[in-house]
């Protein structure tokens, strides 16, 4: 069976439990942890501990830490904040969606090479490897540079096996060129979770995605935009429709972020993004799975979503 590199090390996909699939402990910009860390709160390292202790004391075993290079990944950070909490992390590499002009004209066989030296090698002074491939667009669909991007997550995933992960903008149904790219560069449509799904309600959108094998993570609880009534309405509609094995909740959670002065150029006692959500971590488990039950969806289906559908993505059987 395919072991998974967290940050702490290979574990067994049957380890893994309750996983929750996209979730951030920090994020910010590439260095900004390590030359402005202030900018991001007092007691940074103790904070994500204790968020996290919270979240393993009622049932999350493990997290897949979205956070690439340019959204500010911090490897050792979360390794320290596994050790710390109890709680798996897996971290990705790849690209988001910030590509500097010091990279315009790099290759997509460039970015594969660095992409797969985190997964065999480790982030650059570190042996912590990567457990997942990341790529991304957004509103203004697949650029120029994202798709070079998106070639490179490919090539990596080609060489590598590892699966990918994909932020995608559903209201303009993005996914639709994402996904000729990667069929294009001979990528395993069944290794591939296109996320941010349950941004949108358009159900055939979605099915049309499941019809060629990806996952779908429907992961921003309890978001904008769409109530988090609604994010759970539709994905109860697409497990009466039969893809319950292809879908992934979890909630596109911050634990860390960038403070920002108030008007009065005090510090708030607490990030927005907390205030959004005081759950945090535990949401899903609060709310929507309560929901869901409520609705009928039972408990085996709860399991196949947290724990084996997770599992068989990262290759377990």
């Amino acid at each position: 069976m395919t072991e998974i590199n967290t940050v702490l090390g290979p574990i067994s996909p049957d380890d893994l439990g309750f996983t929750l699939m996209h979730e951030h402990v920090m994020v910010s910009g590439g260095g900004l942890y390590r030359s402005y860390p202030d900018l991001l709160g007092p007691d940074r390292e103790a904070t994500a501990i204790e968020c996290l202790k919270r979240a393993k004391a009622e049932g999350i075993d493990t997290m897949v830490d979205a956070t690439t290079f340019d959204l500010g990944r911090d490897a050792e950070l979360l390794a320290a904040v596994s050790r710390g909490s109890g709680v798996n992390i897996i971290n990705v590499t790849g690209w988001w969606l910030d590509v500097p002009r010091f990279l315009y004209g790099v290759s997509a066989n460039q970015m594969a090479k660095e992409f797969i030296r985190d997964i065999e090698e480790g982030f650059r002074g570190t042996d912590i490897k990567a457990g997942i491939l990341k790529c991304a667009a957004d509103f203004e669909g697949v650029t120029e540079r994202l798709e070079v991007m998106t070639r490179a997550v490919s090539r990596a995933h080609t060489q590598t096996g590892l699966p990918i992960m994909v932020h995608s903008f559903p209201t303009g149904h993005v996914a639709r060129r994402q996904i000729e790219i990667f069929t294009d560069e001979g990528v395993d449509l069944t290794k591939v979770k296109i996320d941010h799904s349950n941004d949108t309600t358009d159900t055939e959108y979605l099915k049309w995605i499941l019809d060629q094998g990806c996952y779908l993570g429907l992961d921003r609880y309890p978001g904008r935009h769409v109530s988090p009534h609604m994010r759970t309405v539709t994905m109860k509609a697409l497990i009466d429709a039969g893809y319950a094995q292809q879908l992934c909740p979890s909630h596109d959670c911050i634990c860390l972020h960038v403070f920002k002065e108030n008007a009065d150029g005090t510090m708030p006692e607490e990030h927005a993004f907390k205030r959004s959500n005081v759950d945090q971590y535990l949401y899903i488990h609060r709310h929507v799975i309560p929901d869901l039950i409520e609705m009928g969806a039972t408990e085996a289906t709860i399991s196949t979503m947290f724990v084996d559908n997770p599992r068989r993505f990262f290759g377990g059987d």
